[in-house]
């Protein structure tokens, strides 16, 4: 089982949903960083759940403890290994059905793989629980891009079939303010039109009370990426962000700027053609690449939407397999489960972002982002 993420900034998981402790060890910061531990708490507030109909009534503190890494609020350049504990846990309740295989879950290829072995409790280490490690380890690298001049933000695009206000993928300046004010949401939902929160929420609460959930879809904006980062085929800045989205469990798709609407245009629509703005930097007029050509960033915010599927726990009846007796039967599932996991999603596909980007960074200058974060954007000297 491969546990880590990134190369020369890594992260690595550990942990299962009913265990006694969750955590992350991250890799390849430099020392004396400042550790944001109120952006810290942020991320995580962010992702907790409150057992309010919207999420699952299974609510923890998640306070992140340092084991090591970190002294006098500073990265000490050695491995920063965090730990959350699991506090409310109720393995009872899936007893009942432990042998069979919950549909749209890992529970098959767990065993397939694993052959039994596994901690099956609340999904294990397949769980969404353990993204809390991501959120606690990828909000470090986010507070050191954020001082880079690097902000990543997320917000539900859409959800139950209700849309919310694109990103200005086209516009700079309008994105960059959208930006921002996602930045200042201290809690809740993650959305650019807050008229549509109430029906969203009201989508969330109709599926769960019905027994069942709904998807939807995540978009996360980079600004600031400095052009240069990433390589042409292998570690492009495509795949890199696309393997830190998949990492996140539901992501089933995923697109780049005008993304899938290239395919109904012409080279001639497609095209961002390139200009010399006031202050002498190279920039395009329009950004149907996502800031990304040839694999590598070009200096314009990079866009990406990822499709979140419905969660699989879901209340109503289901046909499934006892794969002990090797025989058809029925599922209802038991135990605390969100009726929709893309509100607290969002924060984690910002931190997997940012462990994405922060990866691409110290390839290519080393450790300069982060201890010299105003001078290090070679492409500028």
């Amino acid at each position: 089982m491969k546990n880590t993420f990134g190369s020369s900034l890594a992260l690595t998981i550990f942990g299962e949903s009913h265990g006694k402790a969750i955590g992350a060890v991250l890799d390849g910061m430099a020392a004396g960083v400042p550790v944001d531990e109120t952006l810290l708490t942020a991320c995580m507030d962010k992702r907790r759940a409150r057992g309010d109909g919207l999420s699952t009534a299974r609510v923890e503190a998640d306070n992140v403890q340092f084991l090591s890494g970190v002294f006098n609020g500073r990265t000490t350049g050695t491995s920063i290994a965090l730990m959350i504990e699991n506090q409310n846990t109720r393995s009872g309740d899936y007893a009942k059905t432990a042998d069979l295989l919950r549909p749209g879950h890992a529970d098959y290829t767990a065993y397939a793989k694993y052959h039994g072995y596994q901690d099956a409790r609340g999904g294990g280490h397949f769980s969404g629980r353990i993204t809390a490690a991501l959120v606690a380890g990828g909000s470090i690298v986010l507070g050191a891009l954020n001082r880079a001049g690097i902000d990543i933000s997320t917000h539900i695009a859409k959800c139950a079939g209700i849309s919310d206000t694109p990103f200005a993928l086209n516009d700079p300046d309008t994105l960059a303010a959208q930006a921002e004010s996602l930045l200042n949401k201290a809690e809740g939902f993650a959305l650019l039109d807050t008229s549509v929160e109430e029906p969203m929420k009201a989508a969330i609460r109709a599926a769960g009370a019905d027994g069942d959930s709904v998807g939807g879809i995540l978009e996360t904006a980079i600004l600031g990426l400095p052009a240069g980062a990433g390589e042409p085929y292998f570690d492009s800045v495509e795949s890199v962000l696309s393997h830190a989205a998949f990492s996140i469990p539901a992501v089933k798709g995923i697109e780049f700027g005008t993304g899938f609407g290239f395919a109904d245009l012409h080279g001639s629509e497609a095209n961002d053609a390139f200009r010399v703005n006031p202050t002498g930097h190279i920039v395009t007029e329009t950004n149907h690449n996502a800031g990304i050509n040839g694999g590598i960033s070009n200096g314009m915010p990079v866009v990406f939407r990822t499709a979140v599927k419905p969660t699989p726990s879901i209340y109503k009846q289901q046909d499934t397999v006892d794969y002990i007796a090797h025989k058809n039967a029925e599922l209802s599932i038991q135990g605390r489960h969100d009726p929709c996991i893309v509100p607290r999603a969002a924060i984690v596909q910002t931190c997997a972002a940012a462990l994405a980007i922060g990866d691409l960074l110290t390839q290519k200058y080393g450790m300069a982002w982060m201890e010299d974060p105003t001078h290090f954007r070679k492409e500028e000297d």
